[in-house]
């Protein structure tokens, strides 16, 4: 048994071309996080499907029971997969995911989805204050434009400003071919 789990964070149809939301990069950073997933499997890591959905009829996307906030079938759990459901950006509010991670002896997690700016950011932080050596996979991570007092943010500004954010203080970046070269 391993003390290395992947946590797939929000890769839901809704982030995809034809989706309520979509994410810039999304098909590319599905593909790295697929990899990913896979080199998890091979290595026996713990494999958590973090799946998204908001409870208000009004939501704009990631509807309770929609077809959008389906997991992405690129990176479908499989038989004896954790898939935890959450309410909120982060992984760890209101959810089982500290217990289930902490009953398997798990220290180290590996983290992939969408989106850059919220969920991944959500979470990459919260893992590292509840003492997880973090490892984010940049480019199996997918951002959407931004806006702020008038100023629009493209999705790879977006993307590269948080991860600059977490990088070293909360988590080791590193890219897929990378990661998956160093196990």
């Amino acid at each position: 048994m391993t003390d290395t789990a992947l946590i797939l964070v929000d890769i839901q149809k809704d982030y995809f071309d034809g989706g309520r939301w979509t994410l810039s990069k999304m098909d590319e950073a599905s593909d790295k996080a697929a990899k990913v997933l896979a080199h998890a499997r091979q290595n026996g890591f713990m494999i958590v499907h973090i799946h998204h959905e908001m409870l208000s009829d009004d939501a704009p996307f990631f509807r309770a029971g929609s077809e959008g906030a389906e997991i992405h079938p690129k990176v479908a759990p499989q038989t004896g997969e954790e898939v935890i459901l959450k309410h909120t950006p982060n992984s760890f509010h209101n959810t089982r995911l500290q217990d289930t991670l902490s009953s398997r002896g798990i220290t180290n997690v590996v983290i992939v989805g969408a989106m850059s700016q919220v969920c991944i950011d959500a979470t990459t932080r919260a893992a590292s204050d509840f003492g997880y050596t973090v490892t984010l996979v940049h480019d199996a991570c997918a951002a959407r434009d931004a806006e702020f007092d008038g100023v629009a943010v493209p999705a790879a500004q977006v993307h590269a400003s948080f991860m600059s954010a977490l990088t070293g203080t909360y988590a080791t970046l590193v890219d897929c071919e990378s990661h998956i070269a160093a196990a």
